[in-house]
């Protein structure tokens, strides 16, 4: 298990002074598939964490308010946005970020995909799109191009690549498809 000691860093956005958030706590949660304990502060947030204590930098800070989906990470498989959950609520839950849905050094379908259709332009937004996409898919194994763009509309893109967006991951779903009817 690995333990971390709280970095103090400047610039950081959580400057708020009250007691409860100045005590800092160690969390236990399976990050990326391992198990991690970390002190901090229970008030601090899931997106700030991962990108101050354990420098998993994917989830990106967009509008911090919950609104973009740039920060979004799978908590027990789900789609969150980072932004809006404190560090106390993942004690004993499962966090996966973008980093942790490549395994053994393969890029993710989805991933592999966005590149192939040129669905990546400032890339910003990417892997808040990439993890709802995952988490999609892992409920829905054969998503129409209704279900994706209904699964998506937590994510923004400011460039405008949603249509781009939905063909790579339909494309995604379409392989899943044709692996399905071979067996």
């Amino acid at each position: 298990m690995l333990v971390l000691k709280p970095k103090t860093r400047l610039g950081s956005t959580d400057r708020k002074r009250s007691p409860a958030n100045n005590t800092n706590r160690f969390i236990k949660f399976a990050l990326n598939g391992k198990w991690v304990k970390v002190r901090a502060p229970p008030a601090k947030t899931l997106l700030r964490l991962l990108r101050e204590e354990f420098d998993l930098t994917g989830s990106k800070p967009g509008c911090e308010a919950g609104e973009c989906g740039a920060c979004t990470v799978l908590l027990d498989g789900f789609p969150v946005t980072s932004c809006m959950v404190l560090t106390a609520q993942v004690e004993g839950r499962q966090v996966t970020t973008v980093e942790g849905l490549s395994k053994h050094g393969h890029v993710d379908p989805i991933v592999k995909a966005l590149v192939e259709e040129g669905a990546a332009q400032c890339g910003y937004c990417i892997p808040g799109f990439v993890v709802a996409a995952r988490g999609l898919m892992k409920e829905v194994r054969h998503p129409t191009r209704k279900v994706i763009h209904v699964a998506l509309s937590g994510n923004v893109c400011r460039c405008g690549g949603y249509s781009k967006i939905v063909d790579a991951i339909a494309k995604v779903a379409g392989r899943r498809a044709k692996v399905g009817r071979a067996r």
